[in-house]
């Protein structure tokens, strides 16, 4: 299989910036997501949740689907999220996933998309792969203290995916919190730059917008490793 470089120089051409956005549940990932693409626009940043590519259960019962651990890397499709990261790079429209959180299953519906000059990649386990580290070319985390996380979670899990506060409270202490320290946490290790989520993020998003813009006013050169430059 070819490298990321050798890819870039066989197409003659940049490949998308792909930026991976990791952190801990409720750590401030979508937010500052959201600033990036109002500030830059949608038509130049493509946007795209590793929660998309959980992965389909519907031989089990329902009962059966709300007790798995979706918290561990297995329960993802990281395999099929790094295709379409590979057939975007290369200039082609891919259909990712949609998933139902209330029902627990992958719905039929696909969501058709253009490859486009920056792609931002966000979720809690992003950076554990490194299959998926290897096709970033920035590494974000974004750390924020287990109280406001947890509280933010609790928030989103009632008003947007129909939990009751019991579940949403028994799935954090049995698997978010306990993956969070097995998983999550270390990947940090990874990242080119450590975000405060539970504090103002102006002055971060500012830096990391200057480097977008950059991008989108010159091409960009062949993408790096910069996983490859460190542990090479």
């Amino acid at each position: 299989m070819e490298s990321s470089e050798e890819m870039d120089r066989a197409l003659g051409r940049a490949a998308p910036f792909v930026v991976g956005v990791a952190g801990g549940t409720g750590s401030g990932k979508t937010t500052l997501v959201r600033q990036l693409v109002e500030r830059l626009g949608s038509e130049e940043v493509l946007l795209i949740e590793h929660d998309s590519y959980y992965c389909p259960n519907p031989a089990l019962p329902f009962q059966e689907r709300e007790r798995v651990n979706y918290d561990h890397p297995e329960s993802l499709d990281t395999a099929l999220l790094v295709e379409h990261l590979d057939q975007l790079r290369l200039g082609r429209p891919v259909e990712i996933p949609t998933y139902d959180f209330t029902l627990h299953l992958r719905r039929t519906e696909t969501r058709p998309v253009q490859p486009r000059r920056i792609i931002v990649l966000e979720g809690i386990l992003v950076l554990c792969d490194a299959r998926v580290r290897e096709r970033l070319d920035l590494k974000l985390f974004i750390w924020a203290d287990d109280d406001i996380r947890f509280i933010r979670r609790l928030r989103r899990d009632l008003s947007e995916r129909g939990r009751t506060m019991s579940s949403v409270m028994e799935q954090y202490l049995d698997t978010v919190k306990p993956m969070h320290e097995q998983f999550v946490i270390p990947s940090m290790r990874h990242a080119d730059l450590m975000i405060p989520g539970d504090r103002d993020m102006s002055a971060a998003l500012e830096v990391i917008l200057a480097r977008m813009r950059e991008l989108l006013i010159a091409p960009a050169g062949p993408r790096r490793s910069s996983d490859a430059a460190r542990e090479g």
